[in-house]
């Protein structure tokens, strides 16, 4: 217990310097980190995943010899969105071994919140960090889920991508439905639709979706959809372009996170969390990753209820 109560009050002081970081930097008047040195271009990685929720509303402590009723069943949908962002520079995005890339040095924001929460924190510390000017181009790198297109565009200079694997998850449950489970034949014609969205031909990819003629209605409307999420998405599929900048066309940096900041430690079997203690231990977490822990050494050790 004593070691439970020292971790949550470490982690309520983290999250409460978390807190007033955004609220900070979110003042126009504040001042950031010199930006003399900010890079000409940042990417933004940010994404969502699900966290398993307590059944108790607050902790329970036994009186004396007595025996703590069972709890209840654990209802349908009891669980919490977490957020996560990834902020790297191109710059240092190595090539490890033909078509594989490493990121040098990254810095991981997560919360137990909205998405306004996130984009809040994300952009404090880029403020932090010195690394957003008027100058600074901010690629933003998503799966097509609107809350970030929504939020992206608080910057103003800004470079939008659609995650090039989450676009080709869509072609191939068009394919598999179309031509069959496991056939070489939707293997072939997902190949052909990468290649051409990874040269940049969004535009010939859709016309040729729209000669095609199917003969369901389930794939008509299965066809449909993907038209439209790829007119949609047009202007963040110019991947020929994005590769020769340098940006990258995936979000593996924030998959990456989730796992390290979230799975690793907050999904394991049977783990269900209060939303204070999930709080607390992200941003403990998040200290321990960003190489950032001696910070809690001029945090004031605070109490906790």
């Amino acid at each position: 217990m004593g070691v439970w109560n020292v971790v949550q009050r470490l982690g309520e002081s983290a999250t409460r310097y978390s807190e007033g970081l955004s609220q900070y930097h979110a003042d126009s008047r504040s001042e950031g980190a010199s930006t003399r040195e900010a890079p000409p271009v940042v990417v933004l990685s940010v994404d969502g995943c699900m966290l398993g929720m307590q059944v108790r509303t607050q902790r329970r402590r036994r009186q004396g010899d007595e025996v703590l009723p069972p709890l209840p069943p654990v209802e349908e949908g009891r669980f919490h969105d977490v957020k996560t962002g990834v902020l790297l520079l191109p710059s240092e995005r190595v090539q490890t071994s033909p078509g594989r890339h490493s990121v040098v040095r990254r810095f991981l924001v997560s919360c137990l919140g909205n998405a306004d929460t996130i984009f809040a924190r994300l952009y404090a510390q880029l403020r932090e960090l010195g690394w957003v000017s008027p100058d600074t181009v901010v690629v933003i790198v998503g799966d097509g889920a609107e809350w970030i297109w929504n939020r992206a565009t608080m910057f103003v200079r800004r470079c939008e991508i659609l995650d090039f694997w989450h676009a080709l998850e869509h072609a191939w449950a068009f394919a598999r439905l179309n031509y069959g489970e496991g056939s070489q034949q939707a293997a072939g014609w997902v190949h052909r639709m990468a290649e051409d969205r990874r040269a940049g031909k969004v535009e010939e990819v859709i016309a040729r979706l729209k000669h095609m003629r199917p003969k369901t209605p389930e794939l008509r409307e299965k066809l449909e959809d993907l038209i439209a999420y790829y007119s949609e998405h047009a202007g963040r599929m110019h991947y020929d372009e994005y590769l020769r900048l340098g940006y990258g066309i995936g979000s593996g940096a924030v998959e990456s996170a989730h796992k390290q900041v979230v799975h690793a430690r907050f999904r394991q079997a049977g783990m269900r969390w209060s939303e204070a203690g999930a709080s607390r231990l992200l941003a403990l977490r998040l200290l321990l990753l960003n190489d950032s822990w001696a910070l809690l050494d001029r945090l004031p050790m605070v109490s906790v209820a």
